[in-house]
């Protein structure tokens, strides 16, 4: 009986390294998020990052990431997103994986030219690694380590 790992052959090391590049330029994960975050802080510095939660305005206030924009991605626009330097690497993330509103957010910035990742986890994966959320209707700040 054939073992269902290696039922179906592994692409080529090349094709692998391919395709493992190409996730990481399109995605993020909560841990790197939050090691990005913690860095800036911990050096007194802005992220190299803008994190966008692009959930509806109720979500965010009732928890996010410490130091990340409230921006519904149905409010994306070239006029909002002035508000960040040209070059401006975003983040949207949403509610989690069974959520794609990170990707909706992901296109229209992405429309709009300017670089962006997604962090398929969302407030889930954020939750289920322990990290620490902030609520109310501002960011909040990183907390200390």
């Amino acid at each position: 009986m054939p073992d269902p790992v290696t039922e179906v052959p592994p692409v080529s090391p090349a094709e692998m390294r391919a395709h493992a590049a190409r996730r990481l330029a399109l995605e993020t994960d909560c841990a790197d998020v939050f090691a990005g975050l913690r860095e800036a802080a911990e050096q007194g510095a802005s992220p190299a990052f803008a994190v966008l939660d692009v959930r509806g305005r109720a979500a965010y206030a009732a928890g996010h990431l410490p130091g990340a924009t409230s921006l519904p991605h149905r409010d994306i626009t070239a006029e909002r997103l002035a508000a960040w330097p040209e070059g401006t690497v975003f983040v949207t993330y949403c509610a989690g994986p069974h959520c794609n509103g990170a990707d909706r957010g992901a296109l229209r910035i992405a429309v709009l030219g300017r670089p962006v990742k997604t962090m398929p986890g969302g407030m889930t994966g954020w939750r289920d690694e322990g990290l620490p959320v902030a609520t109310g209707r501002e960011p909040g700040a990183m907390p200390a380590a």
